[in-house]
C-alpha cells in the first residue's frame, strides 16, 4: 500500500460513524410491574418533600405520582390527553433536507428521506413511541429505545421501544440515566444514537422542574382536599336531620330503641314508631348559601386548563359569559400551544431517529431529513373550488391532480370507471 492509498484509508476511517451497540439494552423486568402510590394520603408537606427530591435526581415518587394525578382526576386527564391528541392525532411525514433548505446536495438530501421513510415505515410500533414521547408534555422526561439489528452488511432501525418512567434516573449535573439489570442504581450512561430523549421543557436548569403535571400538582392537591371534604359534608349534611321527640317519663331502654329506629330510618329509609313518638324531618341546608367545594373544584379545574390548554372556553362553559368570538380566541392560544409541541417533537426525532439513521447508512456529511406533522387548516370547498379555478386558468399554475383530489375530498377514477362530464 503506497503512501497515497494511507491517506485515503485515514481520511475515510476519520469519517466513519460509531455504530450503536445492537440489540435491546433495556429488557423488561418483573419490578416493571411494581407500583408506588404517592398521591395517596398525599399533603402539601409530602408534595413538597417529593419535588425537592426530584430536583435532586431522585425521581421515582414524582413520576409515580404524575402518573396517579392523571388516573385521579377526571379533569386532569381531560386536558392532558386533549393537548397530546392534538399532536399525536396527526399525520407526519418526512421532508428531504432539500425542501427545507437550499444549500443542500438535492439528490444526497432526497436518498436519506426516501431511506428514513422506508426504516419508519417498516416499524409497527413507531406510533406507539410517539405516543409515550408525547407523555413528556406532563413530566417533562420521556425515553425510547433505537433497537438496531444488523441486516447483512447494513446495520438497520428494527424498533424503537418506549422506555417505562421507573427506569429514568439522573446523574449530580441532571443528566438522564436508565436503570438495567446490571445498574440497578446508578444507571448506564446513554451513548449516541442508542436512545431517544424528549424533554420539551427542559430549558435550563434540571428536567424534572419544568413539565405542566408539575404546575399542576398544586391544584391537583387543593382540588383533592376539597372534593374530599364535600363528601364529607355530603354524608353528614345533605341527608334530612332526623329527630325524635319522646315523653319526659321514658326509660333509658326506650331511648336506646328510639335511637335505633332513627339509625334505621337513615340506612333503610324506613322505620316504626308509636303513636306517642312525634318524628321531624328537617331539610339540610334550607335556606343556607351553598358550601364552597363546588367552587373551589371549578377554579382549580380553570387553573389546569389554564396550565395546559392556555385557556378555558376550550374545555368548559358551564357558568361562564363568553361569546362565539372569545370561543374562536381561546381556541387560536390552544392552536399556537400545538404548533409548539410540534416543532419540539420533531427537533428531537430528527436529532435523535433521523440523524443516526443517516449517519449509520450514509456517513456523517449526509444531509438530515426533518420530521414534520401534516396540519391540514379546515376550508370552505367552495372557496377553494375557485381559488383552484382561479389558480389553474387564469394564472396557469401547475397544481398536482392528486392534491387537488385529496383537499377537494373528490376520490380519482379509475381507468374503467365512468365519470361525470360538464356537457
Amino acid at each position: 500500500m503506497n503512501f497515497a492509498q494511507r491517506i485515503v484509508n485515514a481520511i475515510r476511517k476519520r469519517g466513519q460513524v460509531a455504530r450503536p451497540r445492537p440489540g435491546q439494552v433495556v429488557t423488561a423486568e418483573a419490578l416493571d410491574t411494581w407500583r408506588n402510590y404517592p398521591a395517596d394520603g398525599l399533603t402539601p408537606a409530602r408534595l413538597v418533600a417529593i419535588l425537592r427530591d426530584a430536583d435532586e435526581g431522585a425521581v421515582e415518587q414524582a413520576l409515580a405520582l404524575y402518573e396517579q394525578m392523571e388516573e385521579k382526576d377526571a379533569h386532569l386527564y381531560c386536558v392532558a390527553n386533549t393537548r397530546r391528541l392534538a399532536v399525536t392525532g396527526l399525520r407526519w411525514q418526512i421532508l428531504s433536507a432539500a425542501e427545507v433548505c437550499d444549500a443542500v446536495d438535492q439528490v444526497a438530501a432526497d436518498e436519506a428521506a426516501a431511506y428514513a421513510r422506508e426504516v419508519l415505515a417498516s416499524i409497527d410500533g413507531f406510533d406507539v413511541a410517539l405516543q409515550h414521547l408525547a407523555l413528556a408534555v406532563g413530566r417533562n422526561i420521556a425515553v425510547a429505545e433505537n433497537v438496531w439489528e444488523p441486516r447483512g452488511r447494513e446495520l438497520r432501525l428494527v424498533d424503537v421501544v418506549p422506555i417505562p418512567f421507573e427506569r429514568l434516573t439522573f446523574d449530580g449535573l441532571g443528566k438522564v440515566r436508565v436503570l438495567t439489570r446490571d445498574q440497578p442504581v446508578d444507571g448506564i450512561e446513554l451513548p449516541p444514537g442508542k436512545f431517544v430523549i424528549h424533554s420539551p421543557q427542559a430549558v435550563s436548569g434540571h428536567p424534572m422542574r419544568g413539565g405542566l403535571l408539575r404546575v399542576s400538582a398544586l391544584a391537583y392537591l387543593g382540588k383533592h382536599f376539597a372534593m374530599k371534604d364535600w363528601l364529607v359534608f355530603a354524608e353528614i349534611f345533605g341527608m334530612p336531620l332526623r329527630i325524635a321527640r319522646y315523653e319526659p317519663s321514658a326509660t333509658a331502654e326506650e331511648k336506646r330503641e328510639l335511637l335505633r329506629m332513627l339509625e334505621t330510618l337513615g340506612s333503610d329509609a324506613a322505620g316504626i314508631f308509636s303513636k306517642a313518638v312525634e318524628l321531624e324531618l328537617l331539610e339540610a341546608n334550607k335556606g343556607t348559601a351553598p358550601p364552597p367545594y363546588e367552587n373551589i373544584c371549578n377554579f382549580m379545574n380553570r387553573e389546569m386548563s389554564k396550565a395546559w390548554l392556555g385557556e378555558t372556553l376550550t374545555v368548559e362553559t358551564s357558568g361562564q359569559t363568553g361569546t362565539f368570538s372569545t370561543a374562536q380566541i381561546h381556541n387560536q392560544v390552544r392552536l399556537e400551544l400545538r404548533q409548539d409541541d410540534i416543532v419540539k417533537e420533531g427537533r428531537t426525532i430528527r436529532r435523535d431517529i433521523l440523524g443516526p439513521i443517516t449517519r449509520v447508512r450514509f456517513g456523517p456529511g449526509i444531509p438530515v431529513p426533518y420530521f414534520r406533522r401534516q396540519l391540514e387548516p379546515p376550508r370552505d370547498l367552495r372557496e377553494l373550488a375557485g381559488v383552484l379555478s382561479v389558480a389553474v386558468n387564469e394564472l396557469g399554475m401547475r397544481v398536482p391532480a392528486r392534491w387537488a383530489h385529496s383537499a377537494l375530498g373528490v376520490p380519482e377514477a379509475g381507468a374503467e370507471e365512468e365519470v361525470l362530464s360538464n356537457k
